[in-house]
């Protein structure tokens, strides 16, 4: 009887200690309450000491990891990655917002982090001059950040990232319209025609409004015409020369791959 009663005893301290409620984030007994590490970890944030930022914002949600400031410490640990230069990190942590908080009112944000973290991954793929042959670049972080800003526009049209994302859209589309006709312009020089002209097709299948249309269609000219494929090259060179008309510009001459600008110029 007696051991039964230390057991019961037992048992109760026990259940008291599971069911016992958790600390108020906000507690002034806490010798550390959420708010005070939140305000620690953002003005490491704002000295530039994002690692360290880092590790303050995660000993917040381990501490209060259902509280309002876990959830923003999500965020910041996500813009902390992206001030450090660690594209991986920072987009692996907007997700995990995204994915915990849909409703979070500033989860409009973390899909146009997302989105500017691969933008200026890409940036340096997309919108500089570099030593290595585009062709051999592989524009997946521009198609990701296009994707990022689409979902933004999608899901969240009044938020005041939009316009911007909107902005950085068109920009992207441009950009990877630009890059195709690089990489058909690549297999011209080389004699791969049928690649070239099937590379060119899809410029125009697949942006449609982008400024390079005419671009491809005098690369699926010059591409038909070496092959042969007088029909083709006589439909691809009269709607070039109907959207030139349009324009009120001169039908345009058929390209020359020896002596074609450099095809970053088509930047500026």
């Amino acid at each position: 009887m007696r051991h039964s009663l230390a057991l019961i005893l037992l048992l109760t301290l026990t259940a008291c200690g599971l069911f016992s409620p958790l600390p108020d984030e906000n507690s002034a007994s806490n010798p550390a309450p959420a708010k005070e590490i939140y305000a620690e970890a953002m003005e490491l944030m704002n000295d530039g000491k994002y690692e360290k930022a880092v590790k303050t914002f995660e000993t917040l949600q381990s501490r209060y990891p259902y509280g309002r400031y876990a959830q923003q410490a999500q965020l910041e640990i996500a813009y902390a990655y992206y001030k450090q230069k660690e594209p991986e990190s920072a987009i692996a942590a907007a997700d995990r917002f995204i994915k915990q908080y849909p409703n979070n009112p500033h989860v409009d944000y973390a899909h146009y982090l997302k989105g500017l973290i691969n933008f200026n991954e890409d940036l340096g793929l997309l919108g500089g001059v570099v030593k290595q042959d585009l062709s051999e670049r592989d524009p997946n972080a521009a198609r990701d950040a296009f994707k990022a800003f689409k979902e933004l526009v999608t899901r969240f049209p009044n938020s005041q990232y939009a316009p911007d994302s909107r902005l950085r859209m068109q920009y992207l589309v441009n950009a990877l319209a630009r890059y195709e006709i690089h990489v058909a312009n690549y297999y011209l020089r080389r004699g791969a025609y049928v690649a070239a002209a099937n590379r060119a097709k899809d410029v125009l299948a697949d942006y449609p409004q982008a400024p390079a249309t005419r671009d491809a269609l005098q690369i699926m000219t010059q591409a038909y015409d070496a092959m042969g494929m007088k029909d083709l090259r006589d439909d691809a060179q009269r709607v070039l020369d109907m959207n030139a008309a349009k324009d009120g510009a001169a039908p345009a001459a058929k390209p020359s791959p020896q002596n074609e600008k450099p095809w970053w110029q088509f930047w500026k």
